[in-house]
């Protein structure tokens, strides 16, 4: 599995808090919260790059992760997002997400890894098909 430290071509850091809807009852992250954490960076990431539109055109097509420490109620946290591959009508990316000191315990990785979006043509009438990323997009992500 691909991780952030892999060369990227974008990124983007961001730190939040877990909050009480973020958990269980008893204060410990639900899974669905790296999701969550994951696409409020992408979200910063697009709009760093003025990728204007991105959201509803680039689906995930796949999504996948590895859970390896609790997260609980108050604790800051830190995403990472890289863009690892930009295929044509496709691209990668790697998450991580940490868990800050946290009531005596250390910073640990509490999750990561990939998934890729697709990018679609909806300007015709019927299922939108996949197509190529809009140069403008390219060029924002590479810097080219």
């Amino acid at each position: 599995m691909s991780s952030p430290e892999d060369t990227a071509i974008a990124s983007a850091t961001q730190r939040s808090r877990i909050e009480w809807i973020d958990t269980d009852a008893a204060g410990i992250y639900h899974n669905s919260t790296v999701t969550r954490l994951v696409e409020a960076t992408e979200a910063s990431l697009t709009r760093e790059r003025g990728l204007h539109g991105y959201f509803p055109v680039a689906p995930r097509v796949r999504f996948e992760a590895d859970f390896e420490a609790p997260l609980f109620f108050g604790q800051e946290v830190t995403t990472t997002v890289r863009v690892t591959e930009l295929g044509r009508t496709s691209m990668t990316f790697a998450f991580e997400v940490w868990g800050e000191e946290f009531e005596g315990t250390d910073r640990v990785r509490a999750a990561r890894g990939r998934y890729v979006t697709v990018h679609l043509d909806r300007s015709g009438p019927g299922r939108p098909t996949s197509a190529p990323w809009p140069e403008e997009w390219v060029e924002r992500l590479t810097g080219g």
